[in-house]
């Protein structure tokens, strides 16, 4: 199960987190009324790329929770966290936010598990705060600058939505076969984009918006991120989807400059290596997760 805990991020933003495990005996409330959970328990911390939310985490976080705390994080303006003004959408404001659930949680020193995005914001974090954060895998995520091209593309792929769809079956069939992103189908990528929507008067809508989402990417595309990359001390795993966005040279490359970097690979998966290939995923983290966590 998945039960919600709320936490502050920057500049009061209120954020949804979601701890998967049955509830521990002493529980967890609103930040002034928590107690400690599941002491000694190793604590992860799991973010979200663009779009996404804490639920695409919940297979990766069941297995998880066997031996660790799990808390996948709603990030703001996604899932059933706040959607403040666009100006709040800033690189350090995201990082705040999960320096402020890690903190919040009492899952410090944490491991943290970033898919594209939020793979961005665990390894800035983790060059900001050493002290919070044990381990780091980074999945799909490019450290170089995609540049202005890249912003455009993205925009005219929003644009592109035939928004309201009619039934999230009509969801899963335009992000699966029809959105001419999709090379092959992919009924996975549909179920992905399904658990983003939500029924509105006329009919499903994402639950972000299009236009914060923008200026939430618009704050990393055109900025190459090596240098913070190398600031991480802690030991980090990069992991990619064979036929996922970050290349296997620019991968291992990335791993080359981490202090303390190891590398993985996902077989037959693509951007979405978490979530397509659960199994395949887990296979070429665990190791890893073992190592930093401990038997």
């Amino acid at each position: 199960m998945a039960r919600r805990i709320d936490v502050t991020g920057a500049g009061g933003v209120r954020l949804a987190a979601w701890e998967f495990a049955d509830p521990p005996k002493t529980g967890l409330g609103p930040p002034d009324e928590r107690a400690d959970s599941t002491p000694g328990a190793p604590g992860v911390l799991l973010l979200h790329g663009l779009m996404g939310r804490a639920s695409h985490w919940a297979s990766t976080a069941r297995w998880l929770a066997a031996r660790h705390r799990a808390v996948a994080l709603d990030q703001r303006g996604h899932g059933q966290s706040e959607k403040p003004p666009q100006a709040a959408y800033t690189r350090e404001a995201y990082v705040e936010d999960a320096e402020a659930a890690v903190e919040q949680l009492g899952i410090g020193p944490a491991l943290l598990i970033g898919h594209a995005m939020g793979a961005l914001t665990a390894w800035q974090l983790a060059a900001k705060r050493p002290d919070l954060v044990r381990g780091l895998v980074i999945c799909d995520m490019r450290a170089s600058a995609l540049g202005a091209a890249s912003q455009r593309e993205w925009a005219e792929w929003f644009g592109a939505w035939p928004v309201p769809f009619a039934t999230l079956a009509d969801v899963r069939k335009w992000f699966g076969e029809l959105d001419p992103w999709v090379e092959r189908p992919n009924p996975a990528r549909g179920e992905f984009y399904a658990e983003v929507m939500h029924e509105s008067a006329d009919g499903w809508r994402p639950v972000f918006e299009p236009e914060q989402m923008l200026s939430s990417r618009e704050t990393w595309v055109y900025d190459a991120h090596w240098e913070e990359l190398a600031q991480v001390r802690c030991p980090a795993l990069v992991v990619r989807g064979v036929d996922g966005e970050l290349g296997r040279a620019e991968a291992q490359e990335m791993v080359r400059v981490l202090p303390a970097g190891d590398y993985a690979e996902v077989a037959d998966a693509g951007h979405l290596a978490h979530y397509d290939m659960p199994g395949a995923w887990r296979s070429a983290v665990e190791p890893f997760l073992d190592r930093v966590l401990g038997e």
